[in-house]
């Protein structure tokens, strides 16, 4: 009875090993596909605090929190499902899930780089008078819809970094990283969007420690978000190019990619201390933000010039 007893305790406690260095390895992944989704997660948290502009302060955080429950939706129902059908099925359309997704995302930023020199299209506030329930709602809307397109670029692009895993641990991995950019992302935009209120409550504050820090946070709010939108068209389009690139290669063809490796390895090759690979990190991703920029361009030029050509014609 005793060896019997010891024996079952053995076999759970390997089981409990095993489960423990699967946690591990689920939870490895899931922190590697969560970073390779970081430009597009950095844009993300830019995009979404214009979708509260104009509103009260008291309605602020319930818009955030209906977007995010909306993405949740996004990243669980919609797209999970159908990036594990493929992953399972048809893999060898992953790469071109992910040409598609590079694409889009070079346009993005490529776009916001042609607004801020030709001084085109930009978001307005809303107006405080206007921001009703039918508004918001409509905002909620549209935020939501633009979150599937983001969404869907960090779960494709997750997925791309755990394809050989088995099913089961694909499957825990995306969900591991829905949650938790999600989280991230509102989390860091409900932040932002409240910082001017902390600074103004700080501000009103009898100390003058107090009010200093308030000044100085509703003073930086305007430079953080100028801050985080030029880094998130970089990272657009240093991802975009760098998703192009490796995923052309994937498709079979190879030589965009092997450049950028021949590239990487030189610029590694030029000094031989620590400094190599930071050399090579940066030769790599400021070529794929060039790919990224020329590549958007085309499509932003070729987006402008079709409406342009075809109301010509009309009149």
């Amino acid at each position: 009875m005793a060896g019997g007893l010891v024996a079952l305790l053995d076999d759970v406690a390997a089981l409990a090993k095993a489960a423990a260095a699967s946690i591990d390895d689920v939870g490895a992944a899931a922190g590697k596909a969560s970073a390779k989704a970081a430009g597009v997660v950095v844009d993300d948290t830019a995009v979404t605090p214009r979708y509260v502009h104009g509103f009260t302060p008291d309605r602020e955080l319930p818009i955030i929190r209906k977007i995010a429950i909306g993405s949740i939706r996004n990243k669980l129902l919609i797209i999970l499902p159908v990036a594990m059908l493929l992953s399972q099925f048809l893999p060898q359309a992953l790469p071109y899930l992910l040409i598609a997704g590079g694409l889009f995302l070079c346009f993005e930023g490529a776009e916001k780089v042609y607004e801020a020199f030709t001084g085109g299209h930009h978001e307005d506030d809303v107006p405080a008078a206007a921001a009703g329930p039918e508004l918001e709602k409509s905002m909620v809307s549209g935020a939501i819809r633009t979150d599937l397109i983001l969404s869907a670029e960090i779960m494709v692009i997750s997925l791309s970094s755990v394809e050989d895993e088995p099913f089961l641990t694909r499957l825990l991995v995306l969900i591991i990283v829905a949650f938790f950019i999600t989280a991230l992302v509102y989390g860091v935009v409900a932040l932002i969007v409240k910082m001017d209120d902390v600074g103004l409550a700080l501000a009103q504050r009898k100390s003058t420690f107090s009010q200093k820090i308030g000044r100085g946070l509703v003073a930086a709010m305007p430079k953080l978000m100028a801050v985080l939108t030029v880094v998130g068209i970089a990272a657009m389009l240093w991802v975009g190019g760098h998703i192009l690139l490796v995923n052309v290669g994937e498709a079979g063809f190879h030589w965009p990619a092997d450049r950028l490796h021949d590239l990487e390895h030189w610029a590694g090759e030029l000094v031989h201390n620590g400094f190599g690979g930071v050399l090579s990190w940066t030769a790599g991703t400021v070529t794929s933000a060039l790919v990224g920029l020329v590549v958007g361009m085309i499509i932003v030029l070729v987006a402008h010039l079709i409406p342009k050509r075809k109301s010509k014609a009309a009149h």
